[in-house]
């Protein structure tokens, strides 16, 4: 039995969420710090099963967005509902088994630095399950393998690992509970291109055949032409847009036009026609 659905045993029977709606529900959002508004009646879908991609220029909010999704900054106004749960009414124990059904990898991975890569991969799980030393330690080297690490960096310490190294860790730990959900914050910042490129198809590798949904926060053109289904451009406090690349690419929006047709943009263009060009 998998990690997935032993928690699932513990949701009630009466689970609001229709699988046929959306998995995260964002409607009339409104979020600040002090006197400025950073979102200012935002609203979105997203979901299930997709690669969501969140673009927006410097201080737009996407990653502000992302962090009151899961809680960790305060609403002002509006509702967020993921799995069909209102997040803001929601009782502890109810958001606890939330929390339990999504994974999070922050920007710069946010790995336990007095931790080795090990113990972070099964930090997670020793907040939510009640298993074995022996299981702990199996379950680790099976998310290890499944973002591509060798089993050597199980006993690493944060420090002793390459930018590469910590973006999978925090992957592997942001899946240690088999999650359904995963929240990706600028998951390629700071790789090199190649590192990068590897980047974006594990996440994709891992999407389809675990069948999760992704919200990833980026501003790499070559992930959102290389991964994401859907895009959904934030600006104005708003959603400025969302659809297919394609979509985006012909909104008369100038923000958006500077963003996705010009110079840097033409070069992921042609890079990506490239790539799939190949045999």
């Amino acid at each position: 039995m998998s990690i997935r659905s032993t928690l699932a045993q513990h949701l009630d029977a009466d689970d609001p969420w229709d699988s046929r709606h959306p998995i995260i529900e964002v409607r009339d959002l409104s979020v600040g710090f002090g006197e400025r508004l950073i979102m200012d009646g935002l609203s979105m879908d997203v979901r299930r099963g997709e690669i969501l991609g969140v673009v927006g220029a410097s201080g737009t909010g996407k990653s502000v967005l992302l962090r009151t999704i899961i809680g960790l900054v305060k609403q002002r106004r509006g509702m967020v509902k993921v799995f069909g749960h209102d997040m803001a009414k929601v009782s502890s124990q109810r958001r606890r088994l939330v929390e339990s059904r999504w994974g999070v990898l922050f920007q710069h991975g946010a790995l336990f630095s007095s931790l080795t890569v090990k113990q972070n991969i099964q930090f997670p799980m020793r907040e939510y399950l009640k298993l074995s030393e022996e299981l702990l330690d199996e379950m680790a080297m099976v998310k290890l393998r499944l973002v591509g690490l060798k089993p050597e960096a199980a006993e690493r310490f944060p420090s002793e690992l390459s930018g590469g190294m910590i973006k999978r860790a925090a992957l592997a730990r942001a899946l240690a509970l088999d999650p359904e959900i995963v929240f990706l914050d600028e998951p390629t910042s700071g790789l090199d291109p190649i590192g990068a490129a590897e980047f974006d198809e594990l996440i994709a590798t891992l999407q389809k055949t675990l069948g999760l949904t992704v919200f990833m926060v980026t501003h790499d053109l070559d992930s959102l032409a290389g991964i994401c289904d859907r895009i959904a451009a934030l600006g104005d406090g708003k959603v400025l847009c969302e659809g297919t690349l394609e979509q985006l690419t012909k909104h008369p929006h100038p923000w958006l036009q500077a963003y996705f047709n010009g110079p840097r943009a033409r070069a992921s263009q042609i890079h990506t026609q490239r790539g799939s060009a190949r045999p």
